[in-house]
């Protein structure tokens, strides 16, 4: 069973999720779990006025993927910052590749689901995870999110992100908050529990 955790991050947020998710995903016995970054569409110079370099070379080791990649796996968790309330414009032109794959109905009943960055609380949480499941919805991907028995997205005593729709983390506007362990707790277990939704449809 194979688990395909994809992901864009500027500023190195969404990478920290990505790899929560894997590593909650490598805990349901039998997943092989492989971790891809999609094209980066911005010039080198616009990355450095960005001041993002930094952060674009920890994750150089993180192959691309591939849009073949996507039919070769048995789950696809999916994830972005937010752009104004959707996915982010590199994750947007990586999926608008995907014309065959939906002809061909490749990804018809693989699980698919989605986590995410905001640079605010209230700035797209919700509607990005949502906005994107409309792709995976258009491909017949079975949308898995994140229940409330991850009892940490009850938590009132301090700021975080998480929904029933996924895993979510807070990046600050300048981009100065890392991922809590809280976040980061839901990110593995959507990583998990995405890997038992998509061994019992292989089963």
């Amino acid at each position: 069973m194979k688990i395909l955790v994809v992901y864009y991050s500027t500023y190195g947020h969404v990478q920290k999720m990505a790899e929560a998710v894997v590593e909650g995903a490598k805990q349901v016995q039998g997943a092989e779990v492989v971790l891809r970054r999609v094209p980066e569409t911005l010039p080198p110079d616009i990355i450095e006025k960005m001041g993002a370099t930094a952060a674009q070379q920890a994750q150089a080791h993180i192959p691309s993927c591939t849009v073949d990649e996507l039919a070769q796996a048995d789950a696809i968790i999916f994830g972005t910052p937010t752009r104004f309330g959707n996915m982010c414009g590199q994750m947007r032109q990586f999926l608008d590749a995907t014309g065959q794959l939906w002809a061909e109905g490749a990804l018809v009943g693989k699980a698919g689901s989605v986590f995410a960055a905001t640079a605010t609380q209230h700035g797209g949480q919700e509607a990005t995870l949502l906005s994107f499941h409309t792709t995976l919805l258009h491909h017949g991907l079975v949308v898995v999110g994140l229940p409330y028995t991850f009892q940490g997205q009850m938590r009132i005593d301090e700021v975080a992100g998480g929904s029933p729709y996924g895993a979510t983390t807070i990046a600050g506007t300048k981009g100065e908050r890392m991922p809590s362990e809280n976040e980061l707790a839901a990110a593995r277990f959507q990583g998990k529990h995405v890997a038992e939704i998509a061994e019992k449809l292989t089963s």
